[in-house]
């Protein structure tokens, strides 16, 4: 689980036009026709074959919790494939992304600033160019930290130097100890 991968797509799943299957059934049923075979499902969820072909036949209804959440999380990703890619272009071409944030951030300027790394809550819309430089980055399978270090940037820019008009030797963001992350287009 990564703190801003997950993010990202909670901000993607918001813009779905329908809500996605709540039942375990229909959850399962959309992973077969998505999947096209019950083997496949069984595979991805570690279950048994039979065992999904019972949820498809609405014989069993309730799974186990952690059943429950990888079918969930399995269906979300899958949902409305079309709805998501649009709304990344969206936001990497004209709405960008909004960041709210309560961390420890801090940066490393020339002596005699105040540098100092110290607990800020910060509600910022960074421009379009991030918000694709993040979406590409996630699609690429990019680690945690490289996500971080894209926002300790876009930070950088936008609320730190505000778009180049203070701070101009400012040379880096240490963006760290996350205790609230949330992205929204």
């Amino acid at each position: 689980m990564s703190l801003f991968g997950d993010g990202l797509d909670a901000a993607v799943q918001k813009a779905f036009t329908r809500p996605a299957p709540k039942s375990a059934p229909t959850q399962m049923r959309y992973l077969v026709k998505q999947l096209k075979s019950t083997k496949a499902v069984a595979q991805m969820l570690r279950i048994s074959q039979r065992t999904v072909e019972r949820y498809v036949k609405d014989q069993i209804k309730k799974p186990r919790p952690d059943l429950a959440a990888r079918l969930e999380r399995e269906v979300k990703k899958r949902w409305q494939p079309q709805i998501r890619a649009k709304a990344r272009q969206t936001a990497a071409t004209t709405g960008g992304i909004v960041i709210d944030t309560r961390a420890r951030l801090g940066y490393t300027a020339p002596i005699g600033s105040t540098d100092q790394d110290r607990i800020r809550h910060l509600t910022v819309a960074l421009p379009p160019r991030y918000a694709a430089r993040l979406f590409d980055a996630q699609q690429a399978g990019a680690s945690e930290q490289q996500l971080r270090e894209i926002a300790a940037e876009a930070l950088k820019e936008v609320y730190f130097q505000d778009s180049g008009r203070r701070a101009g030797s400012l040379e880096e963001v240490r963006f760290t100890d996350i205790e609230h992350l949330e992205f929204d287009l």
